[in-house]
C-alpha cells in the first residue's frame, strides 16, 4: 500500500504560477491583464518572462496572494482560454 501525502493550502498565500505559449509581443501583457482580473492588487513589478531557445515559446512567471480555490479555478481556466497559452502550471 503506498503511503500518500495530502498537501493542504492556506489562504491567502503568495502563489507562483507560470503560464507558458506561443511567443508574441504582447504576450506578457495579455497575461497580467487577465491575471489582475482575478487577483485585485497584482501588479507586475515581479513579473518574470523567459524566452525559449528558438525564440517560439515563452513563460511568464508570475505570482499573486491567491484567496481561495475558486479565485485559483477562474484565473486557470481565463488563462487558459487565451489563444496564445499552451500550458498554466
Amino acid at each position: 500500500m503506498k503511503n500518500e501525502e495530502t498537501y493542504h493550502i492556506e489562504f491567502p498565500c503568495d502563489y507562483p504560477i507560470k503560464i507558458i505559449g506561443n511567443f508574441h509581443e504582447d504576450f506578457r501583457e495579455h497575461v497580467c491583464r487577465l491575471t489582475a482580473i482575478h487577483a485585485p492588487g497584482f501588479t507586475d513589478k515581479d513579473v518574470v518572462v523567459h524566452m525559449s531557445g528558438k525564440g517560439n515559446y515563452c513563460s511568464v512567471n508570475i505570482t499573486i496572494t491567491a484567496t481561495g480555490e475558486d479565485q485559483l479555478k477562474a484565473l486557470h481556466k481565463e488563462l487558459m482560454g487565451h489563444e496564445l497559452v499552451k500550458m498554466v502550471l
